[in-house]
């Protein structure tokens, strides 16, 4: 397995693009048990990983590609609020918070696309709050690595839904192993 130093625009934007019709496929139409569980205090749902995905896309990843294209390390980024995308979940349904992920996901790629990024540009500075100088290479690799992150969590704790009735099946599976 090669691990290489710097992502490749063309990937980033593969990934990226793919994101909203996966959590779609995962989430859409299931009862509402399925998006509920988590995996204890400060982890999130499935839903709840939908509304940190929206909150990113309006105010992380685009916010600080841009910090770093037109500032460098001049402006720090402002600090992300993980948590904050919980003051707008309660009575939201999973369909209408998927179609406005796709939205802003669209919107955003766009706007990526838009700047005509070289491999060159991945080497400029921007200046994050609590990791100090951090590239632009970096923080795309980060928002890829973000969201295929972040899609194996909901897989797993849909999977943990059916811990108890898999019996003695759960042997098999490292969704149900205790990492540590």
């Amino acid at each position: 397995m090669t691990h290489p130093a710097a992502p490749d625009l063309g990937e980033v934007l593969a990934v990226l693009e793919r994101t909203p019709t996966t959590l779609a496929a995962l989430l859409d139409g299931l009862p509402r048990s399925w998006f509920e569980a988590d995996e204890g205090p400060d982890t999130f749902s499935p839903i709840e990983v939908v509304g940190h995905l929206i909150h990113g896309e309006r105010t992380d990843w685009m916010v600080r590609v841009h910090a770093i294209v037109e500032h460098g390390e001049a402006r720090p980024f402002e600090p992300f609020d993980r948590f904050a995308h919980r003051a707008s979940l309660p009575g939201r349904d999973v369909s209408g918070q998927l179609q406005e992920f796709a939205e802003l996901r669209a919107a955003n790629l766009a706007d990526l696309r838009g700047l005509s990024l070289t491999t060159a540009d991945f080497s400029h500075r921007g200046r994050h709050p609590d990791l100090g100088s951090v590239t632009l290479g970096q923080l795309l690799a980060t928002w890829v690595v973000h969201d295929v992150a972040h899609l194996g969590q909901i897989a797993r704790v849909m999977a943990r839904r059916y811990e108890t009735a898999v019996g003695p099946w759960r042997a098999y599976f490292r969704a149900f192993q205790n990492e540590g």
